[in-house]
């Protein structure tokens, strides 16, 4: 384990600062940290940390691609103002934008209904079931073989769990493949909007401090989860009653300092710490710069097409949202790799661990060989994968697709069918289909398509599916398609879910004619994908087993790349040194928002908070050491994207904070952990409680949660 190394006080003048603290932990590994935890000080027992039946770990949820929390015994869930963006857009209009100003239902009959793609995960159980999804695969299988004999495999314990259809469950693998763990989660699909503030606190700053600091943004909104009168998740429907979670996490405005202990648990999407230098190399020069100028050209079409019309742009609100995120944190990745270079320093790491494993390993002597191979075939793929999204970027070609697919799959028993298209996934078909109507415009469409195949013509030709080029449209084309379907009708759209593969072939739409030709190239792609996945599952996890007994024979951090499961990381409130002569942080306070203030998008605070904090109306919410309210501080915890909302608990496991973002310097960290300057960035509780209470008169929100004030 990497140690937090609190330097000498003269190295950052009045600052103390502290290494970050490594490691995106699964709950039942929390036993083995008693000493680091310990060490920096959380008192919660590690056992009872890695019980997720126990607080606070039973208070710890999901939302998609994001993480949350229960904040009182009625279901009420927090999370980040981006994480809630969707049901926020789904729900404003130009008469009534919730985006720009806000929303607080007072009573729990005002509340909004999220939609059908906002659902809360409950995990309830995981338990490892490694055996039975490798024990005894045949020798001599090809990729595909393989893969499709694991994914069988996957599938039936998934439907094992599933008997109970008030859950989801899931067979990640960790470690690339060497280990598998089933994981239960009460799956609640009636959650309704309760409080978000104006996307001008919500996401002060915009997309110019997305990633930076000092930050001053209050992102954060809360949700809450209905079930039925039985206690079980049930269809959206006013007879539904608040969830009542088993516990929920205390909220304390106490506050804290520098050097403070924390703790994090959320849902970390992806990271990349145990690949190789060849593939820090391919997302480096080639992966990377192509979907920055792929994203950074979308945007634009989406910028032009939507200018103007006030119902677009609500429209295509959350994709330029999420579109700009990935554009700035790819970007940073790509500054990040500039700025150090990790694929040299993974060289130097490569080259001790093939030696080491000349002398020490126990695996095939053919090993790094054949890990080289399946690792360029898998580069090779991925190539022509982001050929195909490019010639298929259409909204309306998706769902057309999908549609064809499902009905394709829908000949097969349900077993033998591809994963997504199971009866399991229909709800979540329906659910994608219908949230276009929310997001989609058919000359925005075309428009974007229509761009998106000029960057494919442009596209080596090696590097495209074959057969590919034949069956696109001209881009001139493209309009007789858009004005002669159907399917930009949402109840039209749906309509075709149960319709035989035949219907689909004898249709004349323009759309579903166009899904079924591109049906086989797309097949033979990804039966290419499932043959590279197949043999990197074979050769992987061995290389993995070795780089666990490397790094445990020099005492090193072992534990699984994210993978969008529940973690558990910890740290300390720590300031940090981006470059020479300036140090950062590790707290911001209400004064840098009248600072930033310029009355214009991003920074344009409502007067209603300006006015507040030049009236200094601070009460219980002021902290004694900066004589303000605190707005957003730093910590040394280890989290990458979907730790979005994820929980910031005090070391007693009190809600202190959210978790929303990282430093600019620290986005590499999915790829090279740097424990000098990864640094996390968090909302402080004490700035969401003020504008809840100063600002937006939530007072029956304050009045639901626990919260504990300070002492006066």
């Amino acid at each position: 384990m990497f140690k937090s190394v609190v330097l000498p006080i003269a190295l950052l003048g009045a600052s103390a600062g502290a290494l970050a603290d490594e490691g995106q932990w699964q709950p039942h590994q929390l036993p083995q940290l008693k000493s680091e935890l310990k060490r920096i000080g959380i008192t919660i027992p590690a056992e009872r940390l890695a019980d997720l039946s126990k607080h606070p770990m039973s208070a710890i949820v999901a939302t998609p691609g994001c993480s949350a929390s229960f904040v009182s015994p009625d279901g009420l869930v927090v999370t980040n103002h981006h994480c809630g963006y969707g049901a926020i857009q789904r729900n404003s209009t130009p008469e009534h934008n919730y985006i720009a100003n806000g929303f607080l239902a007072k009573t729990r009959a005002e509340e909004l209904p999220g939609g059908p793609n906002t659902v809360v995960y409950v995990t309830e159980k995981v338990e490892n079931v490694t055996d039975r999804v490798l024990k005894g695969l045949a020798p001599g299988l090809s990729g595909k073989e393989r893969h499709e004999q694991v994914e069988a495999r996957i599938k039936a314990l998934i439907a094992e769990c599933e008997s109970d259809k008030a859950y989801r469950c899931s067979v990640p693998a960790f470690n690339r493949g060497g280990e598998y763990y089933r994981i239960k989660q009460l799956l609640i699909r009636d959650v309704r909007l309760v409080y978000a503030p104006a996307n001008s606190v919500g996401d002060f700053g915009g997309d110019i401090d997305n990633y930076e600091f000092p930050r001053h943004v209050g992102d954060f909104s809360f949700l809450r989860a209905y079930v039925g009168k039985d206690g079980r998740p049930a269809d959206p429907s006013p007879d539904n009653v608040p969830y009542k979670s088993k516990s929920f996490l205390v909220v304390s405005a106490e506050g804290l300092k520098a050097g403070d202990p924390i703790l994090l648990a959320g849902y970390p999407g992806r990271t990349s710490r145990y690949k190789l230098p060849a593939e820090i190399r391919f997302a480096r020069d080639v992966d990377y710069p192509a979907k920055v100028a792929s994203i950074t050209a979308d945007l634009s079409v989406i910028a032009a097409a939507t200018m103007g019309n006030p119902d677009y742009t609500v429209r295509y609100a959350s994709v330029a949202k999420s579109l700009n995120n990935v554009l700035k944190k790819t970007r940073g990745l790509l500054d990040g790799f500039a700025r150090k270079d990790i694929a040299a320093i993974k060289d130097a790491q490569d080259a001790e661990f093939r030696t080491w494993y000349k002398a020490h390993g126990t695996g095939p002597k053919n090993l790094l060989a054949d890990l080289d191979a399946v690792i360029a075939a898998d580069m090779a793929t991925t190539q022509q994968e982001t050929a195909w999204a490019e010639a298929t970027h259409s909204d309306l070609l998706k769902s057309a697709r999908t549609l064809y697919r499902l009905a394709l799959e829908h000949q097969k028993p349900d077993a033998q069918r591809e994963a997504g298209f199971q009866d399991r996934d229909v709800s979540f078909i329906k659910a994608r289909l219908t949230r276009l109507e929310q997001s989609f415009v058919p000359s925005v469409d075309q428009a974007r398509w229509q761009a998106a195949l000029v960057r494919y013509g442009k596209i080596d030709p090696k590097a495209r599916p074959h057969g590919l080029d034949a069956l696109l449209p001209a881009q001139n084309a493209l309009a007789p398609l858009y004005k002669g379907t159907e399917l930009g009708d949402t109840a039209k759209r749906l309509a075709w879910i149960g319709k035989d593969a035949d219907a689909f072939r004898k249709s004349n739409d323009p759309f579903i004619q166009l899904a079924v030709r591109l049906h086989d190239v797309g097949l033979a792609l990804e039966d290419r994908r499932k043959d590279v996945d197949g043999n990197l599952e074979r050769v992987v996890p061995l290389y993995m087993d070795a780089v666990v007994a490397w790094k445990k024979s020099q005492g090193k951090p072992v534990y699984p790349d994210a993978n969008g499961t529940l973690r558990v990381t910890y740290g300390t409130v720590a300031p940090y040194s981006p470059r020479d002569g300036i140090v950062k942080g590790p707290f911001t306070t209400v004064e840098g928002i009248l600072e930033k203030q310029t009355g214009k998008a991003p920074f344009d605070a409502p007067n209603s908070l300006l006015q507040a904090i030049r009236d200094k109306r601070y009460g219980q919410f002021r902290d004694p050491a900066l004589g303000t309210v605190p707005v957003n501080f730093l910590s040394s915890a280890d989290t990458t994207g979907g730790n979005s909302g994820s929980a910031v608990m005090n070391k007693r496991g009190e809600l202190i904070g959210l978790n929303f973002d990282s430093t600019y310097e620290s986005i590499t960290k999915d790829w090279y952990f740097d424990p000098v300057i990864t640094r996390a960035i968090h909302v402080d509780i004490r700035y969401m409680l003020w504008v809840m209470k100063e600002v937006d008169h939530a007072d029956n929100l304050l009045k639901e949660m626990t919260i504990k004030y300070p002492k006066s």
